[in-house]
């Protein structure tokens, strides 16, 4: 079930060219953001009126989109050393789809596993998270593809326990509540039972720094996430913890809007189609050292495996 996909190593590469200078890359974000009020835009990316006129009347009557955030994901959503402010690279490039309509947008900390639930009762207008689009998501809502990434686990250096991702029965993994790698470690834990091993035991919290944290107590044996934060978690423990193996079960990232807003969905596509062409999609990504993960193929609702 592991693929070896050239992204990873691409990813690495550049995220590890910017060491611990990752909580510093947000000091310059095109959209300054706090969880209690709009943003302001800065960019200069010219307002789009055929986008405008696919706004849902209600963001366009407020002028601004209410963003559900998980604000504990560096480098892709956090907060910045105000406490306050959400940063990183979700935030900028969705700051600056939203610049094509003309639109502020109001960032929302809150728990992972509540902002699709938010998304559908109205609470948010969207959900930006990092949030892998999978079949069971897009059940509920719908998704706008923008990016790539995979599961990547993590040990302490030298991996003193010696972990192997492919054998993991018995062992204690740290993994962030509500994710993608909650079912993977499902799914591999039902192997190990029915094999007649120990299963798998989840060690589970809302908070992605407190999962971090739990590999370097000690408390857990890995983690399993996604591979931006694995590589931020390997440079902001100044490398008490590293990378094992590659990351695996690659699949896009997805903007979550509501179940009927596919219009909506397609006036982003067409954003950040126009973000790629106009070079403000790469210079984002460039950025955050994530440019290992951009894709060119942005879709409502696209196809997974």
């Amino acid at each position: 079930m592991t693929h070896r996909l050239r992204p990873t190593t691409l990813l690495i590469a550049g995220l590890a060219t910017a060491g611990l200078a990752l909580s510093a890359c947000g000091s310059d974000s095109l959209t300054k953001t706090t969880s209690s009020g709009s943003s302001s835009s800065s960019t200069s990316a010219a307002v789009d009126q055929a986008l405008v006129a696919k706004l849902p009347a209600k963001i366009k009557s407020a002028g601004k989109i209410v963003v559900g955030t998980d604000a504990t994901y560096q480098p892709n959503e956090y907060l910045d050393t105000d406490g306050k402010t959400v940063i990183g690279m979700d935030v900028d490039l969705f700051d600056a789809v939203m610049a094509k309509f003309g639109v502020k947008t109001e960032w929302q900390p809150t728990g992972f596993d509540s902002i699709i639930l938010g998304v559908s009762s109205g609470k948010y207008d969207v959900g930006v998270s990092s949030f892998s689009v999978n079949a069971d998501r897009m059940k509920e809502v719908t998704m706008v593809s923008y990016f790539k990434a995979g599961t990547q686990w993590v040990v302490q250096k030298g991996n003193p326990k010696k972990v192997d991702s492919e054998n993991a029965c018995g062992l204690k993994v740290a993994v962030q509540k509500g994710t993608v790698q909650v079912d993977d470690l499902t799914a591999r834990s039902a192997k190990c039972t029915g094999a007649g091993k120990p299963a798998i035991t989840q060690l589970v919290d809302p908070d992605q720094a407190k999962v971090t944290a739990m590999i370097q107590s000690g408390k857990a044996d890995a983690m399993a996430v996604d591979l931006p934060p694995a590589i931020a978690a390997v440079q902001l423990t100044n490398g008490s913890v590293e990378l094992l193996g590659q990351q695996y079960d690659s699949a896009p990232y997805g903007f979550v809007l509501p179940k009927d807003q596919t219009d909506f969905g397609q006036a982003i596509v067409d954003a950040l189609k126009s973000m790629e062409q106009d070079g403000s999609y790469k210079k984002i990504l460039d950025k955050w050292k994530a440019e290992g993960g951009s894709i060119s193929d942005f879709a409502v609702n696209p196809s997974v495996g």
